[in-house]
């Protein structure tokens, strides 16, 4: 098999986005409640968190509409990345910098073909899914090779 052809198809679990958005909700809202306590005059305090919940918000929606055409990731040996997107398309990414692949999970930093940036929170078990497997080779080659992951 050559080394093109050699790749992996992960899709993404709804679960660990929903817990990703979870969390930044809940951590946008305590951010919030810090803001409110700061010694600062009230209408002060009233527009840095009202600048703290369009910010968290704006950054939330984006997450949540990269992932609506993210279906599947597919990671090639040469380094390459494409996602399928909602209209059954594979279409070219690219990585970006702050991806972490460990042996169980990862976060994977992506720009889609439109450039916008986003996150995939991603797990699996290399003996239970061979794409998975497959995943943690390619990483760590395209990794040692390049250092970009």
């Amino acid at each position: 098999m050559s080394s093109t052809a050699y790749s992996a198809e992960i899709t993404p679990e709804p679960l660990l986005r929903r817990c990703v958005c979870w969390s930044g909700a809940i951590l946008g809202i305590v951010a919030c409640l810090i803001i409110l306590s700061l010694p600062a005059g009230l209408w002060l305090r009233l527009a840095a968190c009202g600048l703290w919940v369009a910010m968290a918000s704006r950054e939330l929606w984006r997450l949540q509409r990269a992932w609506l055409s993210c279906r599947r990731l597919r990671f090639s040996a040469d380094g390459a990345i494409e996602i399928l997107e909602a209209d059954g398309t594979w279409y070219p990414a690219s990585l970006d910098g702050g991806s972490v692949l460990l042996r169980k999970a990862g976060w994977i930093r992506l720009r889609n073909r439109h450039g916008a940036r986003f996150g995939e929170p991603l797990r699996g078990d290399a003996r239970r899914c061979l794409d998975w497997r497959r995943l943690q080779v390619i990483w760590r080659h395209v990794g040692a090779s390049d250092g970009s992951c």
